[in-house]
């Protein structure tokens, strides 16, 4: 039977998905952060959220997630235990420009506040959320410095695990997606992922979002 030009589209969508997702990372993991269902790791998740959802470059965004989880700061607890003072030189010898006391400010009272309501662990706020989508999204954006753009970023990762969160993908990874002839929105991604498959979605949109930051678009597509 004759391969139509809609069948051959979205066969060439599926073979960009299997390219972008083919390396079974996503953007968080790619630069280092693991994304497994322990608390540590998702504060670090979170943390990263925070610092990628500020503007500039994002290489001192990942730069200076690792530099805090160097110094020790990888759970909620000991970021919550750690100085002003030492956040604020940390953040600065790991090249982030902008109001650094505020931000160190933003990071701590994110720690303590995750201590003092979830115990430091991201997954209680999931069980008060009951697994609702809705209600995680809800309960993230109280928490200190995290807002709608910073709850996509860390939910583009978590959805691997929290997988009641998909479909989620973050500006950047739709911004690609339009650009390269995916869709326009995370419910077309998922269905390229894979219907369910939300680890698969979390690697595609963190790919994504990689391609439109690093503006890899020609390589991507060609």
């Amino acid at each position: 039977m004759p391969t139509t030009t809609a069948t051959r589209s979205l066969e060439e969508k599926k073979r960009l998905v299997r390219r972008l997702a083919g390396d079974g990372r996503g953007f968080a993991e790619r630069y280092g952060f693991r994304v497994t269902n322990n608390p540590s790791q998702l504060f670090q998740v979170l943390y990263l959220a925070v610092l990628l959802a500020r503007r500039g470059d994002f290489h001192r965004a990942v730069d200076a997630a690792t530099a805090l989880r160097d110094a020790g700061w990888d759970s909620a607890a000991r970021m919550a235990r750690s100085r002003h003072a030492d956040r604020v030189g940390v953040l600065r010898d790991a090249g982030v420009r902008g109001d650094l006391p505020a931000l160190a400010d933003t990071l701590g009272d994110l720690a303590r506040t995750l201590v003092e309501t979830y115990r430091g662990d991201l997954r209680r706020l999931r069980t008060a959320a009951h697994q609702d989508p809705a209600g995680e999204r809800r309960l993230l954006t109280a928490l200190p410095g995290v807002d709608d753009e910073v709850a996509d970023l860390f939910l583009r990762e978590a959805q691997a695990l929290w997988r009641e969160a998909a479909p989620v993908a973050d500006r950047r990874a739709l911004a690609a997606a339009r650009r390269l002839g995916l869709g326009r929105s995370a419910a077309d991604l998922a269905g390229l992922a894979g219907g369910g498959e939300s680890e698969r979605l979390s690697w595609l949109v963190g790919a994504l979002a990689r391609v439109d930051l690093e503006r890899r678009y020609a390589e991507v597509a060609g």
